[in-house]
């Protein structure tokens, strides 16, 4: 990573966006820090301030609210900014079969998983072609090669985030620019109690459950070495291939019953 890189990371106040900047922070690149929780945001960037000896910026942003990843990019640029590495990491799930949902978590889900992921990217990406360096990293998870029955919206938001890096990394081969796309399987983080995964059976059965702080180096070393497509962990490897060894119609019947509610 280059040590005068500018790195934008969103939803960077917990887990894995909080290991990832710890990551980049070891290797001296300013961080523009973005999440909600502005008392968490200002404990990291102290840390990492006097952890590494690196310049920190705090935005205070919600993502899942309409036009608020246009207007982040506007604040990053007004303080003098330019972003050369950005991290598209908030994300939200939720477990409850799609009629029971609230719809607007759905909507929220949507918004923060797809909209903002998408229209930051589309903000700061022509910058990085023009300049002809670059990177983006975006979060999606080893959901996003399956359909998820009783997370439907949150498995096809990640299905997403995976078809649009792996285009947008062929877009932009030989410009100076990458783009990558982490997929993890479930991390020790506070995603899970968000998402009320306590519920499912998904976690138990010897699931394999890794740390943030792995994934993200991972992540960056990924990164590093020009990995599109990132998946940490040997299980989680197997589970990406998985799919494509078993008829298509089984699959969702398979998933629905390793996501089952707890009894």
């Amino acid at each position: 990573m280059d040590l005068r890189a500018t790195a934008l990371i969103t939803g960077a106040s917990s887990g894995i966006g909080e290991a990832i900047a710890e990551e980049l922070a070891a290797r001296g690149c300013t961080l523009v820090l973005v999440a909600r929780r502005e008392e968490a945001l200002q404990a990291l960037a102290t840390g990492l301030r006097e952890r590494h000896g690196i310049r920190t910026e705090v935005v205070v942003a919600d993502l899942a609210v309409p036009g608020a990843a246009d207007a982040l990019a506007v604040e990053v640029a007004g303080r003098g900014l330019v972003v050369d590495v950005l991290v598209n990491n908030a994300g939200l799930g939720d477990f409850s079969a799609f009629a029971d949902a609230d719809p607007a978590k759905l909507e929220t889900m949507v918004q923060l998983n797809v909209g903002a992921l998408t229209a930051l990217t589309r903000a700061l990406l022509p910058g990085m072609l023009a300049r002809g360096h670059g990177t983006v990293l975006n979060v999606a998870s080893t959901a996003a090669f399956l359909p998820g029955p009783l997370m439907a919206v949150y498995y096809a938001s990640k299905a997403y985030v995976l078809s649009l890096s792996e285009a947008l990394a062929e877009e932009v081969r030989g410009s100076g620019v990458r783009v990558s796309v982490l997929c993890p399987g479930p991390v020790a983080t506070g995603f899970q109690d968000a998402a009320a995964l306590h519920r499912s059976q998904l976690l138990e059965g010897g699931t394999q459950v890794m740390d943030a702080a792995t994934v993200a180096t991972a992540a960056v070393r990924g990164v590093e070495r020009g990995t599109v497509r990132i998946v940490p962990g040997a299980v989680n490897k197997v589970t990406t291939v998985l799919p494509r060894l078993v008829p298509r119609s089984l699959v969702p019947r398979i998933m629905k019953r390793v996501q089952a509610p707890v009894d």
